[in-house]
């Protein structure tokens, strides 16, 4: 049964995100100030008690079975949005972009995905409710995608030959450029991470809310951990696994029933594995 959120609901929500935006831009981090290591762990420990506040609210409001769903879609996002910060760090490296630029380049990045993640989520979830089939589509993206992450090698990153880039040309302001660059690879990872959470929620409020979190913590979490992407050199295994499990759960789901706990339970397992074994297993080229 889909619970039916009220308009106002999504209003009020939209209005208090975009309240947090404006208090984090103008107040929290104010223009002219680099965030330092120190004040990025702090935000990202604020964002990630916001997201569990909600869903606390989600718990009393909405039922337990909502509030498993955002824990679990709100992991997995976060757990992407890792891969992301890694990308965004050739990428920025690419461009040289100093720190202060990187924040300001984040912040309108973080506004123009909270658009596009409503878009997408509400498309998918309008596809699935219309055409049944898409599920098999979007499990089957899932699973491709999961495993070719599984088996990723390392890569090098050309952001001058974005396609988008080509388009619009070169000849455009360096903030502009790279602000075009990141909302392009950010389009690219919202094709693999939307599937993923429509895969746990076919609630569109707690896919978006769950998404939404875990996109207001992401250039506070950049911060925090630009310096440790590369201790995290197992992450791509543990995404891939995740990304397989929600897959093969998205295309069995009208065959077999895998509850929402166990879904977030073996996602926290995996994370951590994940994370362990790169702590504990580094290269020799990272010990020296």
């Amino acid at each position: 049964m889909t619970t039916s959120i009220s308009p106002m609901v999504w209003i009020a929500f939209n209005v208090g995100i975009l309240a947090l935006i404006c208090l984090d831009a103008l107040v929290i981090n104010p223009k002219g100030k680099e965030m330092s290591f120190r004040r990025a762990l702090g935000m990202t420990a604020f964002w990630l008690s916001l997201a569990l506040v909600f869903n606390l609210g989600v718990y009393f409001y909405l039922g337990n079975q909502l509030s498993l769903e955002f824990l679990t879609a709100y992991v997995v996002e976060q757990s992407l949005s890792v891969d992301n910060i890694f990308v965004f760090l050739l990428i920025f490296a690419h461009f040289k972009v100093a720190p202060l630029e990187q924040q300001r380049i984040l912040l309108w990045g973080v506004i123009s995905a909270q658009v596009m993640r409503a878009v997408f989520i509400l498309s998918g979830i309008g596809l699935m409710n219309h055409f049944h089939w898409m599920i098999y589509v979007f499990g089957c993206v899932l699973l491709f995608t999961g495993i070719k992450l599984f088996f990723k090698q390392d890569e090098e990153i050309h952001p001058e030959d974005s396609f988008i880039l080509k388009l619009v040309g070169k000849n455009l302001p360096k903030f502009l450029i790279v602000l075009i660059v990141i909302e392009t690879t950010d389009l690219i990872f919202a094709i693999d991470s939307i599937p993923a959470v429509l895969s746990i929620t076919k609630n569109s409020f707690i896919a978006y809310s769950s998404n939404i979190f875990a996109i207001l913590g992401l250039r506070a979490m950049y911060f925090a951990l630009a310096n440790f992407m590369k201790v995290l050199h197992h992450l791509h295994y543990g995404l891939g696994i995740i990304l397989t499990f929600v897959g093969f759960k998205m295309v069995m789901e009208n065959y077999i029933h895998i509850p929402v706990v166990v879904t977030l339970g073996f996602i926290i397992l995996t994370l951590t594995v994940t994370v362990m074994t790169s702590i504990l297993c580094q290269p020799k080229t990272l010990q020296k």
